[in-house]
């Protein structure tokens, strides 16, 4: 478990937020449909000030949950229309999911193959409805190595990736690791890990940089001094610097993306 069910995001820094969503219009919750037919859930928050790039969030080991939801609209706050997805409509059914989730035994009957379906499902739905052009990912813990991942499929052709705190090395899930498939990614990363993640060593995150350099891909990999995994969450005060730096980084990474800075360059630490 990455953080306490009842977390919420950080908030995005005052000169980043652009003005409150028309009649606070939150996330519409959405039942879409993959390749090979599975119904799965899926939050959709829209942004009538703003547009490329379009980002799919790509959640923890929980799924669709209140933490993810929240996060799309924070970033539709920011200007970017985002779509969070769930995992589990094949073994679990509809979302979104619980603080009483059994997520483990659903998790382990996943494959990336099935979640970059979903994937394409939702980056569908996210430029039907809302016109977007340029696509990210921007994943977290077991979504952030789903993100890395999906930077290597073709078929999803995003325009970037972001990862905070993706896993790298093998596990015990029935998913490939980063680290072996990182020459095989297609777009610019922005990896975001902290120091004291006692799970993703920083050699490992020095050996992804190092790969993803060796495949010419335009990357930044941040590595926050004395942050736990999962420091993007707002309960953790302490690291109040380290998040609104990652939002600024995310933010203007996503921007230059799509060929403009509306938000000014990312901040340099």
């Amino acid at each position: 478990m990455c953080f306490d069910f009842d977390a919420r995001p950080p908030e995005l820094p005052a000169e980043l937020a652009l003005p409150p969503l028309a009649g606070g219009a939150g996330a519409e919750l959405l039942e879409l449909r993959s390749a090979d037919g599975t119904a799965f859930s899926a939050a959709l928050a829209e942004s009538p000030q703003g547009g490329d790039p379009g980002v799919v969030v790509l959640p923890d080991v929980r799924g669709l949950f209140p933490f993810y939801m929240e996060l799309a609209e924070r970033f539709a706050q920011a200007g970017h229309p985002a779509i969070a997805i769930d995992y589990f409509g094949r073994t679990a059914g509809l979302g979104p999911r619980g603080e009483d989730f059994e997520y483990m035994p659903h998790v382990q009957q996943t494959t990336t193959e099935q979640i970059q379906a979903d994937t394409a499902a939702a980056l569908g739905a996210l430029r039907e409805r809302t016109g977007v052009r340029t696509a990210v990912t921007v994943g977290f813990c077991f979504g952030g190595r789903q993100s890395l991942l999906a930077g290597t499929s073709s078929e999803l052709g995003l325009d970037g990736l972001v990862s905070f705190y993706g896993s790298l090395g093998a596990g015990r899930l029935p998913h490939a690791a980063p680290l072996d498939h990182a020459h095989e990614i297609r777009c610019p990363v922005l990896g975001l890990y902290g120091g004291a993640d006692a799970g993703i060593p920083v050699e490992q995150v020095h050996e992804l940089e190092s790969r993803i350099a060796g495949a010419g891909v335009p990357h930044e990999l941040v590595i926050y001094p004395g942050a736990p995994h999962s420091f993007f969450d707002r309960s953790f005060e302490e690291h109040a610097d380290a998040c609104a730096d990652a939002w600024r980084r995310v933010l203007g990474f996503s921007s230059r993306l799509a060929g403009s800075t509306p938000h000014g360059p990312a901040t340099k630490r």
